[in-house]
C-alpha cells in the first residue's frame, strides 16, 4: 500500500494553549481512527514508526507532544504550568476532537502507553472512544516493584524529582534516561501519584474534581511485559480498580517468545519489537 508522509500540525486547547502533533493518513479507504497517547516525557517521534504501521493498514493515527514535552514546549521549561492533570483535562481531549473532526464517520481508538493510558479517565470526551489499547498502562506504585527497582524507583521519585525542581525549576530526568526534561508541576504529580494507591485516584477530591474514570465502560485491553519492572501485574490490576466499570482484558507478553532481548516499559514501540504490534492491530481491526 502507499503512503503518505505525516503532516506536522498544531492544535488548541480549550485552555488556549497550543500543542504539536503530526497526522498519519492512509491512503486506502479508512479502516478507523487512533490517537496515540505518549508515556510521561516521550517525544511523539517516539512512536512514528508504530504510526506508521497502522497508517499502512489502513487507520488514520494522530502523535503529539502533551504540553511542556518536546515540540510542545514553546516557553521555557521553568515557566511551564503542565501537570499530568492538564495532560488528561486540556491536551488529549484537544487531541481527540482534532482527531474526530479529521476522520469523521468512523471509530476513534485511543492507544496509550503508560501515562497516555492512565490519563484517560480525565479526558471529558473519553466516553467517545470506541476502545483502548494500553501498553505498559499501570499506577506505577513504588512499593509494588520488586524491592532491587524499587530503590531505584524510590531514589529517582523521592530524591531527584524534589531536589531537580528546588535547584533548576524542572525535573532534569534526561540525566537519568526518564525521557524529556520535566516542567516542575508534572514531576511533582508523577511523584505524588506514585507514592499513593490508584496513581490519580490519590487526587480525587483534591485536585480532580470531575472524572470519568467510574463511568467508563469501552471495552480495552491492557498489555504489559513480564521484564517490566514499573506495569507489573499488581501495578497494572491497581490502576485497573480505579476504572470501576471498564470492560478489560489483558495480555502479558514475554519476550522470549517474540525472539527479543526485551519489552520492558518502552520497547513494545521500538521497530524491532514491530512483531508484537500485530496485537495491537488484531484489536483495531476487531472494534473498528
Amino acid at each position: 500500500m502507499n503512503i503518505q508522509a505525516s503532516k506536522h500540525v498544531t492544535i488548541t486547547c480549550n485552555d488556549r494553549q497550543t500543542i504539536s502533533a503530526h497526522l498519519f493518513t492512509p491512503t486506502s479507504p479508512i479502516k478507523g481512527a487512533v490517537m496515540i497517547a505518549p508515556a510521561t516525557g516521550i517525544k511523539q517521534q517516539f512512536y512514528a514508526n508504530f504510526a506508521t504501521y497502522l497508517q499502512q493498514h489502513g487507520f488514520g493515527v494522530i502523535t503529539f507532544d502533551n504540553r511542556g514535552i518536546g515540540q510542545s514546549l514553546n516557553r521555557s521549561i521553568k515557566k511551564s504550568k503542565a501537570t499530568l492533570q492538564t495532560w488528561g483535562e486540556q491536551d488529549m481531549p484537544a487531541v481527540l476532537e482534532y482527531l474526530q473532526k479529521t476522520f469523521p464517520g468512523t471509530r476513534h481508538h485511543l492507544v496509550g502507553h503508560s501515562a497516555g493510558g492512565q490519563l484517560v479517565g480525565l479526558m471529558h470526551n473519553a466516553d467517545q472512544l470506541s476502545s483502548a489499547f494500553n501498553f505498559a498502562c499501570s499506577s506505577g506504585k513504588l512499593t509494588n516493584m520488586r524491592l532491587a527497582y524499587q530503590v531505584k524507583a524510590q531514589f529517582f521519585m523521592n530524591g531527584v524529582i524534589p531536589v531537580s525542581n528546588a535547584l533548576f525549576g524542572h525535573t532534569k530526568s534526561q540525566w537519568f534516561g526518564m525521557g524529556e526534561p520535566l516542567p516542575k508541576g508534572v514531576a511533582k504529580q508523577w511523584q505524588k501519584w506514585c507514592n499513593a494507591q490508584g496513581y490519580v485516584q490519590s487526587a480525587f477530591g483534591d485536585t480532580v474534581f470531575q472524572h470519568c474514570y467510574n463511568t467508563l465502560v469501552m471495552p480495552s485491553m491492557w498489555v504489559n511485559a513480564t521484564d517490566d519492572d514499573i506495569a507489573n501485574n499488581a501495578n497494572v490490576a491497581d490502576m485497573l480498580s480505579v476504572f470501576s466499570k471498564l470492560k478489560a482484558s489483558k495480555l502479558t507478553l514475554n519476550p522470549k517468545d517474540y525472539g527479543l532481548k526485551e519489552i520492558g516499559h518502552m520497547k513494545f514501540f521500538s521497530k524491532k519489537s514491530d512483531g508484537l504490534w500485530s496485537h495491537a492491530l488484531e484489536w483495531l481491526n476487531k472494534h473498528s
